[in-house]
């Protein structure tokens, strides 16, 4: 054995040490998300912040809301007050967020965060690891996207709280995501360090496949606000119509964002990256000219590349389209996010094809 060699198994077991360590982290902030949510839920702020009617949103000067805090008081400002995205609707308030308005929940919500940002440091560090032990980008087999894509998942994440957007209420969600991809990835798709193919070989590589997983990241981020959309969207049509949810319903979506701010966040997200995907198809095409001698050759992976787009396509029209904005447009997004699962899990571990011959 070399002296390369054995310096790059050691830092392939670095890099597995970090990946440990950083679904160790991801456990105590998603412990630390449900204690969030857990002490948001016996908050008032919480119960009142859906109580605000369309008239009490008008009024300028309408009341503050007050909670006990440490033998005083404390005042909160109102929510505020935004349309639904569907016409003839009334004003509906976006949510307090997952703490309530609790001073310890709020607090358990900065812990989590704060260990989630460690975290994706220590992963981004094994990613890193991983890709010295092999000498190139780390995409070379599914364990290896895995690994990178959740880790651009929570990047996307930290860096619209960095950008003081509201997507608090995201965090349990995607720690419990990327718990799920991490699990996966070290118990049935590991794969030992190696050495691509020559085909492989090419800065297209690091253009095409990066791009990929940028897009894939934002569509799951979008996938997640679409989801928790339609259960908002249900929630409120269910409190118009004079219905009753159930408890657990009402205390965990009443502090949510309003059905009309996530449907506006997973639209933007979805528009903002579309783009993006659009070049990775074409560097795709261009990469397979370049190793294969062809640009597009309809093999599996390229097929359900070009599926995935057209069903975006479509979802961005439909959100332009009268009769189709809201909950129409929501199911179409999501059958084009599950076109892109599809197309990494499905094609990869079922459908044969030139891109097989990456591994697993």
């Amino acid at each position: 054995m070399t002296l390369a060699t054995a310096t790059n198994e050691h830092l392939a077991n670095i890099s597995n040490t970090l990946i440990y360590s950083a679904m160790a982290v991801y456990t105590l902030a998603f412990f630390a998300y449900i204690a969030e949510w857990l002490f948001g839920s016996r908050s008032k702020v919480a119960r009142t912040a859906n109580a605000l009617t369309t008239e009490a949103g008008r009024k300028a000067a309408g009341p503050a809301v007050t909670v006990k805090k440490a033998g005083g008081t404390a005042v909160l400002e109102r929510p505020k007050v935004v349309t639904r995205a569907v016409a003839g609707a009334r004003d509906v308030p976006d949510g307090p967020g997952a703490h309530g308005g609790d001073e310890q929940g709020d607090l358990y919500g900065r812990i989590a965060i704060s260990l989630t940002a460690l975290a994706f440091l220590v992963e981004l560090g094994g990613v890193v690891a991983r890709a010295v032990s092999v000498e190139r980008a780390p995409w070379g087999n599914m364990y290896e996207f895995n690994i990178t894509f959740s880790t651009v998942a929570v990047g996307v994440y930290l860096t619209l709280l960095a950008l003081k957007k509201n997507v608090r209420w995201l965090g349990l969600f995607l720690t419990t995501t990327v718990l799920l991809d991490l699990g996966l990835a070290v118990t049935v798709l590991y794969t030992a360090s190696d050495q691509l193919v020559p085909a492989l070989h090419s800065y297209w590589l690091y253009i095409h496949v990066s791009t990929a997983i940028v897009c894939g990241a934002f569509f799951y981020v979008g996938a997640v606000g679409t989801i928790l959309y339609l259960f908002k969207d249900s929630y409120e049509n269910k409190l118009a119509s004079g219905g009753k949810p159930g408890t657990f319903a009402t205390s965990v979506l009443e502090r949510l964002p309003s059905s009309a701010s996530l449907d506006k966040f997973s639209y933007r997200v979805n528009a903002a990256v579309f783009p993006l995907w659009t070049f990775t198809i074409i560097a795709g095409a261009i990469w397979a000219e370049s190793a294969w001698g062809r640009y597009w050759g309809w093999d599996p992976k390229e097929t359900w590349a070009f599926i995935t787009w057209v069903a975006y396509a479509c979802y961005l029209h439909a959100r332009s389209t009268a009769g189709w904005k809201g909950r129409k447009a929501a199911y179409i997004a999501l059958i084009a996010f599950g076109c892109w699962l599809f197309n990494y899990y499905g094609v990869n571990i079922f459908v044969g094809g030139k891109h097989s011959y990456a591994g697993v």
